[in-house]
């Protein structure tokens, strides 16, 4: 996606099915602690947890029982459309939860978290490790509003996976994508398009949704996302208003982002609107459009990411990374001005036949900070590694520093000087390296994806900056890029689609 795009509202009728409220104070955190196994699932004297390949007899309480998919082998319980107080979403052995419309977590509580919105309510969703959440359609979401909280917290060997439909009836291929809406969390933090001072109104609206984001409190959590794949996701519901696998908006830096994947998104993989959130260990895989896309002045980090991206089909500009700012029109001085740190990601862009899609690119006054990072494309593209599109981001003067790329040319043609002298304004950096990039030992190309990287020996040639230095929040390495070597396996074991052994 490019530019900035607050947006209409998507028409979607929602029934409600209200929980009972926890009160009206504000939302804490249930805490860590066992999920538990869900039962016995070879119990067959417990209706809930039958033997392996037959349904659950019935639903959790709170949930709809709306019939069977895959054959008959699973219990479809549905969650309500509006989550008030307390949900746990739990694993059950037969059964399979879905989402039908816009599904809304609480209602928004409005920009003070000292003061909410008369008559809000808030949510807290809990979803236990090893749960499967399906959606059939692209006007099927999940809504996180302002002052409530998500806790979807799966581990290495027991991922959290949001689908769609198809995907668990078995019709999806290596080139599926846009079959439902995706996760959308509006938070309190700061973000470009408001005003910062008293009295605070710093209310933007979500993309793709009606939803308001935006505050004042840089620290607003919003619970927590670890070990979470979102796939098929990304929907089209007007002309550049799109949702994204996960759209994060306004979200503050005491919510925890890491361990998440999406795959083969329609439209973004990730897309951050302003909010101070950190994010670790990403993999965004086959995003149609851009893999992690920042808008409206995001000022948190993201260390340790995967993109590989999907060959175009479309002569939209699409990138690794899209950076923008403000709007245009705003003085670059007055600006909330994005200030994105990235270290250790690995970039490996499309197959383009044109320009159109460059690797990385960063505009309307961006300050960017980029460390100990790899950026590359496949043989044959013709698009560039880098994309300083605009005067004003190169007066915010980003930052490069450790980086390493790799295509057939470095930068884009129509901007070359510009982005030229800020990478080497920048120290260590490599414009025109060779890739050395592998694939892991069970590795393979799916659809045109690309999914070489893990460091080679010119990758680890390199000298790895002071990430911790850059940014307190990040961890120092001793290597750049993602992946250091094929030891290095954070990523496997919680995602699909990176080797032959995970299909998705």
């Amino acid at each position: 996606m490019t530019g900035l795009r607050f947006k209409s509202a998507l028409a979607v009728a929602a029934s409600a099915l209200v929980l009972a409220a926890c009160g009206s104070s504000e939302v804490a955190s249930p805490g860590e602690g066992d999920f538990g196994n869900g039962g016995n699932p070879t119990n067959p004297g417990n209706p809930t947890n039958p033997a392996p390949g037959t349904p659950a007899m019935d639903c959790p309480s709170g949930f709809a029982n709306v019939g069977l998919i895959a054959n008959g082998t699973l219990r479809v319980c549905q969650l309500p459309q509006q989550i008030v107080g307390n949900l746990t979403v739990p694993l059950r052995a037969g059964t399979i939860y879905s989402i039908t419309g816009r599904t809304e977590v609480g209602t928004d509580r409005g920009i003070d978290p000292a003061a909410p919105t008369a008559g809000s309510q808030q949510g807290i969703l809990t979803v236990e490790p090893g749960v499967r959440v399906f959606a059939s359609g692209g006007g099927d979401y999940l809504i996180v509003n302002r002052g409530s909280q998500i806790f979807a917290e799966g581990t290495a060997s027991q991922p959290i996976i949001f689908t769609s439909r198809q995907n668990i009836e078995g019709t999806t291929t290596a080139t599926s994508q846009g079959q439902w809406g995706g996760i959308v969390i509006a938070g309190r933090a700061p973000q470009a398009n408001c005003q910062l001072t008293a009295p605070v109104t710093c209310t933007g609206q979500v993309e793709g949704t009606s939803a308001f984001y935006g505050g004042n409190t840089a620290a607003d959590n919003s619970g927590r996302l670890r070990y979470v794949q979102i796939k098929y996701s990304g929907f089209e519901i007007s002309t550049g208003n799109e949702l994204q696998a996960l759209t994060l908006a306004g979200v503050g830096s005491g919510t925890t982002i890491e361990y998440v994947q999406s795959y083969n998104s329609s439209d973004d993989g990730i897309e951050i609107f302003g909010g101070n959130v950190n994010l670790r260990y990403l993999v965004i895989n086959g995003a149609d459009d851009d893999a992690l896309d920042t808008d409206t002045g995001w000022r948190g980090g993201a260390q340790f990411g995967i993109v590989t991206q999907r060959a175009p089909n479309s002569t939209s500009r699409s990138a690794g990374f899209e950076f923008s700012a403000a709007p245009a029109a705003t003085p670059l001085a007055s600006r909330y001005i994005s200030q994105p740190k990235i270290a250790n990601f690995t970039l490996v862009g499309r197959n383009s036949p044109t320009d159109a899609h460059t690797v990385a690119h960063f505009d309307t006054g961006t300050k960017a900070t980029v460390i100990n990072s790899v950026f590359t494309n496949v043989s044959g593209s013709a698009s560039g590694c880098l994309d300083i599109a605009d005067a004003d981001t190169a007066t915010s003067a980003p930052v490069f520093q450790s980086v390493f790329m790799s295509c057939g040319i470095s930068y884009r043609a129509s901007n070359a000087a510009r982005s030229a002298g800020i990478f080497t304004a920048g120290s260590n950096n490599t414009a025109l390296g060779t890739s050395t990039l592998t694939a892991p030992a069970s590795g393979t190309s799916l659809s045109n994806q690309t999914l070489t990287f893990i460091n080679g020996a010119n990758e680890n040639a390199v000298t790895a900056a002071s990430a911790s230095s850059a940014y307190s929040w990040f961890t120092n390495t001793s290597y750049i890029g993602a992946v250091q070597n094929s030891s290095d396996v954070w990523w496997r074991g919680w995602t699909c689609g990176l080797t032959a052994d995970l299909s998705c």
